[in-house]
């Protein structure tokens, strides 16, 4: 390190400290109570009201109340019970299954016990991805509404570069397509990037625009350019190239892939670039307090157009992965709301990244969870998507669960990401 990167690395960790003062020292269990207390007390409430919900929805628990309150409740804790124990059992699996499977020695049956929570860390995937790119965006004061598009534009570039260029070996030709979907989503971003900073246009604005131009570009691109040959004029791309395939560790129906072990590694690269390096510094700095960074010297500009690049990246890499690992072509119904989501995840985890791994495991967890709920106990899938909200909500108000509860009060908050308004800088 220069002497001069030393001198900007020394200068914003000065302001940092000036807008956020530094924690008082506590035993690492309470610290860690503290850091979890909000989000896990979210979540109980959330599969509380949840319980509530099913409850509430149920035929048969409203004509058990008509017999008898003993026989209602009765029967509400019965249809409660098997929700949530389907609910489990999708995303984990049967206990007695696995331990059964576990003690036969049989390897087909053993990946067979355990493929729902293998299937649990392949919805998980794309999460963490698109989780990380809005809280890029957010340590830099940048609200990035547009993951969605950068995600499906990325998965648009990695389909090409996967079917159309042949002849490569796969320690190639993957990378390649998977570079093809970080620099896709990232030229995505890159657009109001560049707006925000030049002009001051707000990037929530732009980035749901650019959602948008992405659907229908999308689009057209599966109807025309790069419909399938057959595929009777299906919005459906061309199977891509075996050797453009991220690999699966076992044969279907299980589609645990390598693309699992690559989100992490990327959560720990990104964790390291925000704060073990002078870039994420920056970034955080201008994210704080854009005009007191400005002051110090750091440029604004340069922060804004490089945090959207790499919150771009990541949303586009989370495509290009779905496309590889899992789909191996690209249709119209790509993606599930993965974009969306991580809003809700950026803001569960906290912003960090191991904070939305955890928060991705769990929302990975509860949609394959949710499939089998709906199968076995005919609850609604989107009782699920409710008690995700409910949990953002709470999560996103702690003063609620404070109350609720009764926790105290920290002492010093968070500071808050300056996320400025239209012509901000």
């Amino acid at each position: 390190m220069s002497e001069a990167q030393a001198e900007k690395k020394d200068l914003g960790q000065a302001i940092l400290k000036e807008i956020v003062p530094p924690p008082e020292e506590e035993a690492p269990r309470k610290s860690f109570w503290k850091s979890i207390s909000i989000p896990a007390l979210a979540i109980l409430t959330g599969l509380l009201i949840g319980a509530v919900m099913i409850a509430a929805t149920s035929s048969t628990v409203w004509a058990a109340f008509g017999q008898s309150i003993w026989k209602g409740f009765g029967r509400a804790f019965a249809e409660i019970g098997a929700a949530y124990q389907a609910l489990f059992t999708g995303a984990i699996g049967d206990p007695v299954r696995i331990v059964r499977a576990l003690g036969s020695g049989d390897a087909r049956e053993i990946r067979s016990a355990l493929n729902p929570f293998l299937e649990s860390l392949v919805q998980t995937t794309p999460y963490i991805f698109t989780g990380l790119a809005v809280a890029v965006g957010f340590r830099s004061g940048l609200f990035n509404i547009g993951v969605e598009g950068q995600l499906f534009i990325g998965a648009a570039a990695a389909t090409y570069v996967g079917y159309a260029i042949t002849g490569l070996p796969g320690f190639i030709h993957m990378p390649l397509a998977l570079l093809a979907g970080a620099l896709g989503g990232a030229f995505w971003a890159f657009i109001p990037g560049l707006l925000k900073a030049k002009t001051g246009g707000h990037e929530v604005i732009n980035t749901i625009m650019m959602n948008w131009i992405a659907f229908r570009l999308t689009e057209w691109l599966l109807s025309g350019p790069m419909t399938r040959p057959g595929s009777g004029g299906m919005p459906l791309s061309p199977l891509i190239q075996k050797s453009a395939e991220i690999p699966q560790f076992f044969q279907a129906p299980i589609r645990f892939h390598l693309g699992f072990f690559i989100a992490l590694a990327v959560a720990w690269f990104i964790n390291w670039f925000l704060f073990k390096t002078t870039w994420g510094l920056d970034l955080r700095t201008v994210g704080t307090n854009p005009r007191a960074a400005k002051y110090a010297g750091l440029s604004t500009t340069k922060s804004i157009i490089t945090a959207m690049i790499i919150s771009g990246a990541l949303a586009g890499t989370a495509g290009a992965v779905q496309i590889l690992a899992v789909n191996r072509s690209m249709a119209l119904g790509l993606s599930s709301g993965y974009g969306f989501d991580s809003i809700a995840l950026a803001l569960i985890g906290n912003n960090t990244p191991l904070g939305i791994v955890l928060a991705s495991l769990l929302f990975g967890t509860l949609r394959n969870g949710a499939t089998r709920m709906m199968v076995v106990s005919a609850i609604p899938i989107d009782i699920v998507d409710v008690i995700q909200a409910i949990i953002l909500m709470f999560v996103a108000a702690p003063a609620i669960i404070r109350a609720m509860y009764h926790l105290k009060k920290p002492k010093k908050e968070e500071a808050t990401i300056f996320l400025s308004g239209w012509g901000g800088k």
